[in-house]
């Protein structure tokens, strides 16, 4: 029995958890052929559903996590996860808090998914007691830390006013930083406490305190969820399900001229070239390296995007070569540690034969134990000075001393001799020597040449840097930054290329575009997802709308839908919606909850209420079998009590 319930749940978890709305996999595009349906499409079989879960949630922790995670608990874990996103993504929060109550009996961990309900819930009084009660029974529990930081950041809206916080929004975000150091100490090897704490310095504008701890960060391997895969076939033979056209005419004929009632890849020589137009993309667009991120990868670069979002390209590489040790500055440090090295050597060696022969003034060698004099015959001399190395380092005579001869090179001249200028020489340096008699290197015949070929240069300042008080980026982190520099390189020369064209249409209404300008649908949806990723949605926006405009594009018209109803836009959302439901029906995608269309409609009921719009869509006029399609949407709302649905 135990075996046949935990199959039950794992396939609910499934289909609810795998949407076609993550961000890797089918990238919001259908699998022809899948035909999807409700998982739970009444109100009995979401109770068997949620009682089935209740009691396998214990072993949750089986089921594994999100890749962020590194271990799965009680609060995080795919079990956990699919029913806050069940009820979340509808706005049926007080249902999960009903779901959650007795298992926080149980265990005050969960105390951080049942606070989490009781805020999207507007129950804050509820959720502060949940907390206040679970740290008090466990302290050191992370979870509960960062339940506590992300209701802090909500309440402080930062972002809004981020140049000018108040004091009370600073007030809470240093509060928040204070809980997120603590989560960090409760779990250092987890990535979801560093980059919380990262999230709130910069909310509170350290900037540099956000790189140190983004650069922290624990990064893991990123394990691909176990999700369908279809590959891409070569022709294409499924049932044609009639649809009306947009425009509310007759259905349309099948692309198969030979009426079988099929979808076919038949195409006419000029749709065909049409078709592979359309779909052609310059390597550049291909070769940007953001189209890999995955895992915490691709969560540490959305935090670097908000950074640079706030203070600009230049401004980041300022407090980047603030924080971290620059390639230049490690390579003039390794140069002075090895002159460093070389100098104790030289000096050693030197101690070492002084303590073994002494100098006379005028330079003569004289052992302390003999005199010249004392020998009895030259061949007696002769043997005893073959016991001197010739090969050693040049004796120095004790009679000319000076600072520079003592401690060779100074660190400006080290710093020159790393940078490569050893055919430079410092003028003040140089004025020192002839007064000391030697040159920088002690030698008396180099201060001779000094003198009788002085060589004035400018005097050059000092390169001083903190090194001891920087930390080395990590290697993920510097190919972010690479990663950053292409996504905005492309975005800027988008940019300039659209105010070129802007400027041409303006003052030459009648020319088109240059054939350089144009581009294809599938390069206008990856400049939609670049200013998507940039977080400038409005161009987002219209790089989605020119690639549906050119070609009928189901990623394209989900993307402006989701944005739109992020935005708060009913007119726009619902046309997007329009265009999407036509084509998922068409692919027998029937399911009504969880979907991209289910959570963009319920998103819009919550903000605008069921009333406005339902009238909203109304005045649309869409196709009769279209309003007949969108208003499945709309009756589950009434029916599970969406949040908005009785205003």
């Amino acid at each position: 029995m135990n075996i046949w319930q935990e199959t039950y749940v794992s396939a609910i978890l499934r289909a609810i958890l795998d949407d076609n709305d993550e961000p890797d996999g089918n990238d919001g595009n259908p699998i022809l052929g899948l035909r999807k349906m409700d998982p739970l499409d009444s109100k009995s079989a979401e109770k068997r559903f949620l009682e089935a879960a209740a009691s396998e949630f214990w072993k949750g922790w089986q089921l594994g996590t999100i890749p962020e995670v590194q271990v799965a608990t009680f609060f995080s874990n795919h079990l956990t996860n699919g029913v806050m996103k069940y009820f979340r993504d509808a706005g049926r929060l007080h249902d999960s808090a009903k779901f959650f109550e007795p298992m926080y009996q149980i265990d005050p961990e969960v105390g951080a998914v049942l606070a989490t309900s009781y805020f999207g819930n507007d129950d804050e009084v509820k959720g502060v007691r949940v907390l206040y009660e679970s740290l008090r029974k466990n302290p050191s529990s992370y979870g509960l830390l960062l339940s506590q930081v992300d209701f802090l950041i909500n309440k402080a809206s930062w972002i809004q006013t981020f140049p000018t916080l108040t004091p009370a929004q600073k007030n809470k975000l240093d509060m928040a930083a204070h809980l997120a150091k603590l989560a960090v100490v409760a779990a250092p090897s987890e990535y979801a406490t560093w980059a919380k704490l990262t999230e709130v310095f910069i909310g509170l504008g350290d900037f540099e305190s956000a790189l140190l701890a983004l650069n922290s960060c624990p990064m893991f391997a990123y394990c691909e969820r176990d999700s369908h895969r279809m590959p891409p076939p070569a022709r294409t033979h499924l049932p044609l399900r009639t649809d009306a056209s947009d425009d509310g005419g007759e259905p349309r004929k099948s692309d198969d001229s030979t009426g079988s009632g099929t979808t076919a890849d038949v195409l006419n020589p000029a749709e065909a070239a049409l078709a592979q137009r359309e779909s052609q993309i310059h390597p550049e667009l291909l070769r940007l390296p953001a189209h890999s991120l995955r895992g915490t990868f691709a969560r540490a670069y959305a935090l670097l995007i908000r950074i640079v979002r706030v203070t600009g390209w230049d401004e980041l590489l300022k407090f980047r070569s603030r924080v971290f040790v620059m390639e230049e500055e490690y390579r003039i440090h390794r140069a002075i540690a090895e002159q460093e090295k070389k100098e104790r050597a030289i000096a050693a060696s030197t101690a070492a034969n002084a303590a073994k022969y002494d100098f006379n003034a005028s330079g003569e060698i004289s052992s302390p134990s003999k005199s010249a004099t004392s020998y009895r015959d030259e061949a007696e001399m002769v043997e005893t000075f073959e016991t001197v190395d010739l090969n050693s380092q040049p004796l120095k005579s004790p009679s000319i001393k000076s600072p520079t001869s003592a401690r060779g090179l100074d660190i400006d001249g080290m710093m020159r001799r790393a940078s490569n200028y050893n055919n430079e020489a410092d003028w003040d340096e140089d004025s020192a020597s002839v007064r000391s008699g030697t040159d920088r290197m002690g030698s008396v015949e180099g201060s001779r040449r000094m003198t009788a070929t002085p060589n004035p240069r400018p005097k050059r300042n000092p390169v001083n840097f903190a090194f001891r008080n920087k930390r080395l980026c990590e290697k993920w982190l510097d190919n972010l930054f690479m990663v950053l520099f292409s996504d905005l390189r492309l975005y800027t020369a988008w940019k300039q290329m659209n105010v070129n064209l802007q400027e041409m249409v303006q003052y030459n209404p009648g020319n088109r575009p240059p054939f350089a300008m144009r581009k294809s649908s599938a390069e206008w949806e990856i400049y939609g997802d670049l200013a998507e990723r940039l977080l400038h949605e409005d161009d987002a926006k219209v790089a989605y709308r020119m690639a549906a405009e050119q070609k009928f594009s189901i990623k394209a018209w989900l993307k402006i839908m989701i944005l739109e109803s992020n935005h708060g836009n009913t007119r726009e959302a619902l046309n997007a919606v329009n265009k999407v439901i036509t084509m998922l029906d068409k692919s027998y995608i029937d399911n009504t909850y969880p979907s991209p269309i289910a959570k963009a409609i319920f998103k819009l009921i919550g903000r605008h209420g069921y009333q406005k719009v339902h009238n909203g869509l109304i005045a649309l006029n869409v196709p009769p079998r279209n309003f007949k399609l969108i208003m499945r949407f709309f009756e589950y709302a009434q029916f599970f009590g969406v949040f908005g649905h009785d205003m």
